[in-house]
């Protein structure tokens, strides 16, 4: 009789009304919709954000082949949205906000229509593109990107005159700088006869493009293309951050699933907890009164502390996750030095003979405990048929697993090895000239992942075999800044000019690209590779953002 009640009750659930069991189980799907436009019909890789009233998180979605977009239950909890899209050439007609309930799906359909003003819209890869002139004409530009956009120049009406005192100002600002917060480096000189001719001719070029000699730019606006296929699978989450002036430099996840960031104008350490959405932050010592604040690179040592290198403050600094103290040290002779910079320190395998790497204007190992600084020699070790050390010097720092130094040559073409023993130095070039290799990351086989910065490449230097692989880059003027290898074989690279994250299947050597949902200035790419798809981290260094990218595939 027992086994006869079971059976009973079992067809009586399966014959239950399909009503009754929808309405008492929560839809998977807590927002969808479909984007369309009067010229194009249903629109594909149109970006859909949503922002709940109140809230710091900003979720986005991309619309597929029919032109759908859907958010999942588990990334909206019930409650009003303000939306807003992004597809360069259209802006939103109706902007309703969408009431998300636990209940049922909401479905709010979106019209889109040609946009006003379309130069408003354009990344700074896309204002490359569109501008006349030569690549080395462009590429004085890379150094204006860093604190703005390159909008900002197009609109301007200064004269070939005007810009060059502009540029002799601004070649006086300090990196950590934004147009509402420059800073001043200190002890600035007058630019060399060759460094003014330089600018002259830069500022001539600047005049031919800009709004100076007409009201409307004469040459036409390009853009790129709205994603699709592959690039359209993928769930974008913004985290803004309480601090409207924020530079999250290096955005980081630690072990425990916490995001730690770096401020590049500012004295602080951050910490995002990503399931609360909550921002705790620390101010970091001042070692240098009156000097430019801001930190750059940050990383972890085996302990799980977390390091920076503070930039004009000449010095490091390690926070004790346990003390939430600082301790700093400074480089020999900063004080003397009004040029002092440390911008970058590897800890990772301090544990091997307790010492540091440290990257800058000049690049040192630190013993932490007996204070011994020393100065890295490209001229030790170098053999002749090497170039001479004065073309030699490093922008990233990333050590392998025996603690020995490979650096990142972002002035010319070469991952550049110093032996942790003998101090010996060795350049290997890229295949690629004057490639400008940024920053990177060492994987599990000691094989160095980088950015090629003006090459538009992903690198890969096989510290074994001593050889370097490139994949150029889809997109035109991404200028990657950082890369990283993920567990499942991608290697991931953010353009630092055109919105875009890059992911390489290194297998197939197919890439695919998201675009992110506003102007997002991308340094370090750093990755989680707890989560099954492995997730991206990277901080929007002139957005006040921590920005994580999930594909779905």
């Amino acid at each position: 009789m027992f086994a006869l009640a079971i059976a009973f009750a079992a067809l009586a659930a399966l014959f239950k009304p399909v009503d009754s069991v929808g309405a008492a189980s929560a839809p998977s799907v807590a927002l969808t919709g479909q984007v369309s436009s009067v010229e194009e019909g249903r629109m594909e890789g149109v970006l859909v954000s949503a922002k709940g009233e109140g809230s710091t998180v900003t979720i986005t979605v991309v619309s597929d082949a029919k032109g759908q977009y859907s958010f999942p239950s588990s990334k909206l909890a019930p409650g009003r949205y303000p939306l807003a899209i992004r597809a360069v050439g259209y802006e939103l007609e109706n902007s309703s906000p969408a009431d998300v309930t636990a209940q049922k799906t909401a479905k709010v359909d979106l019209k889109l229509r040609k946009a006003a003003d379309l130069a408003a819209q354009l990344s700074n890869g896309e204002w490359l593109m569109s501008m006349p002139g030569s690549d080395e004409q462009k590429q004085g530009f890379l150094s204006c990107i860093g604190c703005h956009t390159v909008e900002r120049i197009a609109r301007s009406r200064y004269s070939a005159e005007e810009f060059v005192p502009l540029l002799k100002r601004m070649r006086n600002y300090a990196q950590g700088s934004t147009p509402l917060r420059p800073q001043v480096r200190p002890g600035m000189r007058e630019p060399s006869a060759n460094q003014l001719a330089q600018m002259t001719k830069f500022a001539q070029y600047l005049s031919t493009i800009n709004l100076s000699k007409v009201a409307k730019w004469e040459y036409p606006l390009q853009t790129l293309p709205r994603p699709k296929g592959k690039s359209t699978r993928v769930t974008i989450t913004e985290y803004s951050l309480p601090r409207f002036e924020t530079m999250p430099h290096d955005a980081a996840i630690d072990a425990e699933g916490m995001i730690w960031s770096s401020d590049f104008g500012s004295q602080f350490l951050g910490k995002l907890d990503p399931k609360s959405a909550k921002v705790v932050e620390w101010p970091v010592p001042v070692t240098k009164p009156g000097a430019p604040v801001g930190a750059l690179d940050l990383r972890f040592d085996p302990q799980g502390n977390v390091w920076l290198g503070m930039m004009y403050q000449g010095g490091i600094a390690r926070f004790d996750r346990k003390t939430q103290q600082f301790q700093t040290w400074t480089a020999p002779k900063f004080k003397e030095n009004d040029e002092a910079r440390l911008a970058m320190v590897d800890p990772k395998h301090i544990n091997l003979d307790g010492k540091v790497w440290i990257g800058g204007d000049d690049e040192y190992r630190l013993d932490v405990k007996t204070g011994e600084w020393y100065t890295v020699d490209y001229a030790r070790g170098l053999p002749k048929s090497h170039p001479p050390e004065h073309r030699l010097g490093s922008y990233g720092i990333i050590s392998d697993s025996k603690n020995n130094f490979y650096g990142t040559n972002f002035g010319g073409q070469y991952i550049i090895k110093v032996d942790a023993k003998t101090l010996n130095v060795t350049p290997f070039p890229t295949p690629t000239p004057n490639s400008a290799p940024r920053r990177g990351h060492m994987d599990a086989q000691d094989r160095l992942w980088f950015a090629e910065y003006r090459g538009n490449m992903i690198g890969m230097f096989d510290t074994k075999t001593e050889r370097t692989r490139e994949w150029a880059i889809p997109f035109a003027w991404s200028n990657p800044y950082d890369a990283v290898l993920d567990k499942n074989g991608y290697a991931w690279t953010g353009g630092m000019t055109n919105d875009y994250v890059a992911r390489l299947n290194t297998k197939t050597e197919e890439f695919v690209q998201y675009l992110l949902p506003r102007t997002t200035n991308i340094r370090r790419v750093n990755i989680d590779n707890t989560t099954k798809q492995p997730t991206l981290w990277i901080g929007n260094n002139l957005g006040a953002a921590i920005v994580k990218i999930e594909p779905l595939e």
